[in-house]
């Protein structure tokens, strides 16, 4: 059964950084493509940034130049190190794991709080 833990969100000033992880369980790990959502209030959950196994990388444009995806397939963990931080960033960051039928595993969230 495949679960994902992230952790490393919490509160930040403007200008900072954070950076999330997302620990992966289940097998095939390296095959699958991962993937940090976020969702602020009131707001739709949002692609920040994903990468395929191959290692291609997707950024949204809010976060280009500021964030950067990676991953650690022997750790089975994936990384969203997020610099530059702005109060707009604030929101709940989900990690997804995509496998290669498809299928789609959501990590609980954690979250991210700019704010001086």
């Amino acid at each position: 059964q495949v679960q994902l833990v992230e952790s490393g969100g919490g509160l930040v000033q403007p200008g900072g950084s954070l950076r999330l992880s997302c620990a992966a369980s289940g097998n095939s790990f390296s095959v699958d493509a991962m993937g940090w959502y976020r969702q602020a209030p009131g707001k739709e959950r949002e692609l920040a940034a994903l990468i395929t196994s191959g290692g291609r990388v997707t950024i949204a444009d809010f976060a280009k130049g500021r964030f950067t995806i990676s991953r650690d397939d022997h750790k089975q963990t994936a990384y969203l190190q997020m610099n530059r931080l702005k109060p707009e960033d604030t929101a709940v960051y989900y990690c997804i794991r995509i496998g290669q039928y498809g299928d789609e595993y959501w990590g609980q969230g954690t979250q991210v709080t700019v704010s001086s």
